[in-house]
């Protein structure tokens, strides 16, 4: 038998270029479905059940026996893993209504740092001198993030409120990862992706009702906004990225993640004329060189 060929060395780079420009869009796209009026939980569930619909076709066809043949344990994961992945979207697409698109996407993606902490905290895991002096600058820059748009903040917005939603969107998105890494394990790709996203969906769909929230009578604007978040974002650059991990270094993946806020803030000073505060600069600046840093330290 032939072993399966593998990729051109340049090809998992390529794909993880892709991914990033397509989830660096995902900020972008949501101000933009804001702007057409669609309420920040309605753009959660419509971007999850949209890509939960879309995969549906390929998870039943190559992944029916497993879907089938979930025990206890994995339903219960299951549920665990959609319910934190569906607060990670509620809390950090609202965040966007409050603050820049540059404060809101740095402090989402500081998940590495908060996964450092619990493996501390619950497992005992010591993290190494270079992942502990990463934690450390980049809680100093979100620090300063936090004081430079408390004292840049104009009248009637709430920064501070939507920086704390951003931050509990990235605790919310490190409980998701380390339920979800447990449900990953015995699982395929398609399964997986497809079960968080449509439990995901659920409990937004259910809070959406809640909330006396309908996902109808909006403009066409609207929900081909929100169709491009689930094809673009959720979908292909989620996806890119875990292609990529068969290829590349979890490491490298990690970094090439710090592109996301990066990307947003360019396309946010493109699209909504959004520019730096001296200091929130300085701290974005040590947020991302901090989880660099924890990166470098956690693949060592």
């Amino acid at each position: 038998m032939h072993e399966p060929s593998l990729p051109p060395r340049w090809l998992p780079f390529l794909v993880l270029g892709i991914g990033l420009l397509a989830i660096s869009f995902g900020a972008i796209l949501a101000r933009f479905a804001q702007g057409y009026g669609l309420p920040s939980l309605a753009i959660a569930a419509l971007r999850l059940g949209l890509a939960a619909l879309i995969i549906t076709p390929v998870a039943l066809w190559r992944s029916r026996c497993t879907l089938l043949a979930m025990n206890r344990r994995q339903v219960l994961l299951t549920l665990g893993a959609g319910f934190f992945l569906a607060l990670h979207f509620a809390t950090w697409i609202s965040s966007l209504e409050y603050t820049s698109v540059a404060s809101s996407t740095a402090l989402v993606t500081t998940n590495l740092l908060w996964i450092g902490i619990a493996s501390f905290l619950l497992f005992g895991e010591k993290p190494g001198l270079q992942m502990a002096f990463g934690i450390a600058i980049s809680l100093t820059g979100s620090l300063l993030i936090f004081w430079s748009d408390s004292r840049n903040s104009l009248p009637g917005s709430h920064p501070l409120l939507g920086n704390a939603l951003a931050l509990v969107g990235s605790w919310c998105f490190s409980a998701y990862l380390l339920i979800g890494r447990r449900l990953r394990a015995d699982m395929p790709l398609p399964a997986y992706i497809w079960l968080a996203y449509g439990t995901a969906a659920l409990f937004l769909l259910a809070a959406c009702r809640g909330a006396g929230i309908s996902l109808e009578g909006y403009s066409t604007p609207a929900y081909l906004v929100a169709l491009g978040m689930a094809l673009g974002p959720q979908l292909l650059g989620h996806t890119a990225y875990n292609w990529s991990l068969k290829h590349v270094s979890p490491t490298f993946v990690a970094v090439v993640t710090l592109g996301e806020p990066m990307g947003s803030a360019a396309m946010a000073w493109l699209f909504f004329a959004e520019s730096f505060a001296l200091l929130q600069g300085i701290g974005f600046v040590l947020l991302l060189t901090g989880i660099y840093l924890a990166a470098r330290g956690e693949g060592r």
